[in-house]
């Protein structure tokens, strides 16, 4: 019998319930969550800081945000491969490399609207 799901506000609360105790679990588990939340907490500062127009803010605040957030799925897939097994498998492998290079690439992309916007 399958578990009865909820519905309405109950779940709206649930979910963001469980979302925040991820964002939490990550500041005080993960390194790299931590090094990109205090660069980009720097960065968000910064933006207030630029004589920009509000596309160029909005621009550089959007990239911050998904750095985060690549980095979080990046660790649910670290996560879920380390539950699954910690044996070194060619496959655990790609699928932690897939999620590293999801993260280089999103990184690389931040540094480009950062110069664009800046130079």
């Amino acid at each position: 019998m399958p578990i009865p799901k909820k519905t309405g506000f109950s779940r709206l609360t649930s979910s963001i319930n469980n979302s925040w105790t991820g964002i939490v679990n990550a500041v005080f588990t993960e390194d790299a969550f931590r090094q990109l939340l205090v660069i980009n907490i720097v960065l968000l500062i910064i933006t207030f800081c630029l004589n920009i127009t509000k596309i160029e803010r909005l621009l550089l605040i959007i990239c911050c945000f998904i750095t985060l957030a690549v980095e979080l799925i990046n660790t649910a897939i670290e996560t879920v491969v380390d539950r699954i097994s910690l044996e070194i498998h060619p496959l655990s492998k790609r699928a932690k490399d897939l999620g590293g290079a999801a993260q280089l690439v999103t990184v690389v992309m931040t540094v480009i609207v950062w110069l664009v916007v800046l130079f």
